[in-house]
């Protein structure tokens, strides 16, 4: 499997991180943050992991992987493919998912034309039950990770704060194509259809990289403390920008847990709090040679003022950038939009 080797690590270049639809991923500039990453660190300490293309390239890269990331659904996603080393679904698990009679569940009662039509509630409903009757967390996990995938797709720019009238509009495929040229015909395929169709990628992106990779959900200021890694990652969302996570994909956890959840705090969502959690961050780095920190443009505070906060706790801090086309901006923004990387020694 190994074809060839960085600053004397494996490296797994075939392996390929299966789509997951995250808003504010970096697949696009994972290569360039890992080009600017010091060269001596072996444990890699993923912060905000998201939809996990940060980790999973450090993972591919021979690091020592640690994820955190307060929705439970991305710790699922680092589970399936961070910390798994070979557990695959088989077409066998997937006929226990979808097995049985859909039934009126959680999905059904909070969900129904709301997000979804109410059949669709009563299979998502009729498949997480299912779930629990799989050998194992792992197993569990790259489920519920499936059946994710298989959601999203199904709704209109792949998060779940759209409207219902915005949503049954655009799964209306003569409608779409009318105003926008585009069928959008996956957006009606089935549940069973888009996990079935997803298994093979997701079964093949799992690999072993010889260490003990590490998932967790939690609050970061709670796990600062506790993880002691050579590089950490932060890419918290960004302040001023479309970064509300709990409305995109807070009904994701609450379909793992089946009942509601409320946003969870320390989420630099709001300008008011921020300037205090990036101060209050930047304070808790000691247990990390170095920081490498994602950021925009757009963002608040400025780049200015993010240095001036981080050259108060760090030994050197120096930044570099890019341009960076972010698919939830507009036409006009394309253009001058920067992606910025914060490189800090401590």
């Amino acid at each position: 499997m190994i074809q060839s080797t960085l600053d004397g690590n494996p490296y797994f270049a075939e392996k390929k991180f299966p789509k997951v639809n995250f808003t504010g991923n970096k697949r696009k500039v994972v290569d360039w943050i890992f080009e600017n990453m010091p060269g001596d660190g072996k444990t890699f300490f993923d912060a905000f992991s998201g939809g996990c293309s940060v980790s999973y390239e450090a993972k591919k890269r021979g690091h020592k992987v640690i994820t955190n990331d307060v929705l439970k659904i991305n710790q699922l996603i680092a589970k399936s493919f961070i910390e798994n080393k070979n557990v695959r679904l088989s077409e066998d698990d997937c006929d226990i998912i979808f097995s049985g009679k859909p039934v009126e569940g959680f999905m059904f009662k909070n969900y129904s034309n709301v997000l979804f039509y109410p059949d669709e509630c009563m299979q998502l409903d009729q498949c997480r039950r299912n779930v629990e009757k799989l050998r194992g967390p792992t197993k569990k996990a790259m489920a519920l990770v499936l059946l994710r995938r298989a959601m999203i797709r199904k709704m209109p720019y792949s998060r779940f704060n759209i409207r219902w009238s915005k949503v049954d509009q655009l799964r209306d495929e003569e409608f779409s194509y009318a105003h926008y040229g585009r069928k959008r015909a996956y957006h009606n395929d089935t549940i069973e259809e888009h996990f079935r169709g997803n298994l093979k990628n997701y079964n093949d992106a799992v690999f072993d990289n010889g260490e003990d990779n590490k998932s967790y959900s939690s609050d970061v200021f709670a796990l600062l403390p506790k993880i002691k890694a050579d590089i950490i990652y932060l890419d918290p969302p960004y302040p001023g920008t479309m970064n509300d996570y709990h409305s995109f994909y807070g009904v994701l956890d609450e379909y793992i847990k089946s009942r509601k959840i409320s946003p969870f705090g320390n989420n630099f969502t709001s300008k008011k709090p921020t300037l205090t959690l990036f101060e209050k961050m930047f304070a808790c780095l000691k247990n990390f040679k170095h920081c490498l920190l994602s950021y925009n443009n757009n963002s608040y505070p400025s780049k200015e003022v993010m240095l001036a906060m981080m050259e108060k706790h760090a030994k050197s801090v120096r930044v570099v950038e890019r341009k960076m086309n972010y698919q939830i901006t507009g036409k006009r923004e394309k253009n001058t939009n920067r992606e910025y990387l914060f490189i800090m020694e401590n």
